[in-house]
């Protein structure tokens, strides 16, 4: 779980570079880019997605982004290395900071079911489940 907690924290470290990459470029154009190297329709839901975003972004939204994935990411690492080292505290946290998404997992499963949310929504409760199984047990041999 530790280094699924890492990996995870590591993805959004590179997300953030990736976004500090397009201060002071022309955001849109790097996002056309994209969709044409990947072969991507632009009239698609998600490629249009993304160009809608592209084209409103300012540096000063890339830089709060940035930031953001910055925090979430020491957060996942903290939570890494608690895990990693069996603390108590690292387990609640990753019982508590899962299952706060089971419910939006859930909803937008039953929303709209694809393959892409089941999977989510089934990692994320082996996840939740099985932090919960190591403090159930670690409760009893207290």
């Amino acid at each position: 779980m530790a280094l699924f907690e890492a990996a995870k924290g590591a993805v959004v470290i590179l997300a953030g570079f990736g976004l500090l990459a397009l201060i002071h470029r022309n955001a849109q154009d790097v996002v056309e880019e994209i969709v044409r190297h990947l072969h991507f329709n632009p009239a698609k839901h998600f490629p249009h997605i993304f160009l809608d975003v592209a084209a409103s972004v300012t540096d000063a939204r890339l830089w709060a982004l940035a930031v953001t994935a910055l925090v979430y990411a020491v957060v996942r690492f903290v939570e890494a290395y608690g895990l990693w080292r069996q603390q108590a505290w690292a387990q609640w946290f990753g019982i508590l900071s899962g299952g706060i998404y089971l419910p939006i997992e859930a909803y937008e499963l039953f929303e709209k079911a694809t393959v892409v949310r089941a999977g989510i929504l089934v990692v994320n409760l082996l996840v939740v489940g099985w932090l919960a199984w190591v403090r159930w047990r670690a409760a009893d041999t207290d």
